[in-house]
């Protein structure tokens, strides 16, 4: 990708937007034999040294023992084992899908939650094998979390008000999971690439906060070439809607008419891809998302899906 201040090159490769000692031993010679003959004279054996009684030795002054644990107050109750699989509370009920654990804990300090009957609002609350959980009255079935990810082709968008002509993506995903899943971010009928989906919805969150640290790739297509100058206004950031949004990578793809730019930021919002280059007076004719927070499409064609690894499931949470 091309920075701001340097020169764009006309090849740019895509993809990487994604003791010896010296010996220094001396010879130790044989000792010189003495000059004196030697003696076969066997020598007198040593008288042994009077041993008196053996001094006991000193013992050190003990040395008394701090324990580290503090001291357990009178009436105190003992602290409760924790339980092989129970998890807290606002996991379990994020779990479900109904809300993200932030939200849940405004919902059990607000008394709607109960377990076995009981309205909790304790924070840390820990839920157990066999708890039966109500939220506002309905019973909580968490669910395993699932990640897919789906190369976008056109004419499918994410909305479920585009009408007849234009389908929703879940129709390209149906029959993966039985759980109910959705999209993280948007995607209008123009944008193709990566799209993931998941019913986790921490990470639906965490990817719609503006600032996410996650980078994505796009490859923009433009109805004219993109000059020179403004590639370099671009890459020094831009400002929309009174926000400064910062350009992490921008250039020519390699081997590609100057219509066709690579653009590499944080934002998963296509929207904001689009209107970058409207501020510049450039039509966008199609975008494709090449990459999403280390994710890509290596052995993904367009229209398939699949679904994510246990690392890369770990990897998405780390960034």
């Amino acid at each position: 990708m091309h920075r701001k201040g340097e020169k764009p090159k006309n090849e740019v490769n895509y993809s990487m937007m994604m003791n010896n000692k010296e010996g220094n031993n001396k010879r130790s010679g044989a000792k010189p034999s003495s000059s004196r003959p030697s003696s076969n004279k066997p020598k007198p054996a040593m008288a042994k040294r009077a041993q008196g009684p053996k001094k006991a030795k000193p013992t050190p002054k003990a040395v008394e023992k701090v324990s580290d644990k503090p001291e357990k107050k009178p009436n105190q109750a003992p602290k409760r084992p924790k339980v092989a699989d129970e998890i807290r509370l606002n996991k379990y009920i994020s779990n479900s899908g109904i809300c993200s654990r932030r939200d849940a804990d405004i919902y059990i300090q607000s008394g709607n939650v109960k377990v076995n009957g009981i309205p909790v609002v304790e924070m840390g609350y820990m839920v157990k094998p066999g708890d039966v959980v109500n939220f506002d009255g309905a019973l909580l079935t968490p669910e395993k979390k699932e990640y897919i990810l789906l190369n976008k082709p056109k004419n499918f968008t994410t909305a479920l008000d585009e009408g007849q002509e234009n389908r929703n993506v879940l129709e390209l995903v149906k029959g993966s999971t039985n759980s109910k899943i959705a999209a993280v971010g948007r995607m209008d009928k123009n944008t193709t690439g990566l799209l993931l989906f998941t019913n986790d919805t921490d990470m639906i969150r965490k990817f719609s906060l503006p600032n996410q640290k996650s980078s994505k790739i796009y490859q923009v297509s433009l109805d004219k070439n993109l000059k020179y100058e403004d590639l370099e206004k671009i890459a020094g950031g831009v400002t929309l809607d009174g926000h400064r949004l910062a350009i992490e990578e921008i250039s020519y793809i390699e081997n590609e008419p100057k219509t066709e730019i690579g653009l590499k930021l944080r934002t998963a919002n296509v929207k904001v891809v689009r209107a970058i280059f409207e501020l510049f007076k450039y039509d966008v004719l199609r975008i494709d998302r090449v990459a999403f927070a280390g994710l890509t499409k290596k052995n993904l064609p367009r229209g398939n899906w699949r679904m994510l690894t246990e690392q890369e499931i770990i990897n998405l949470k780390n960034v």
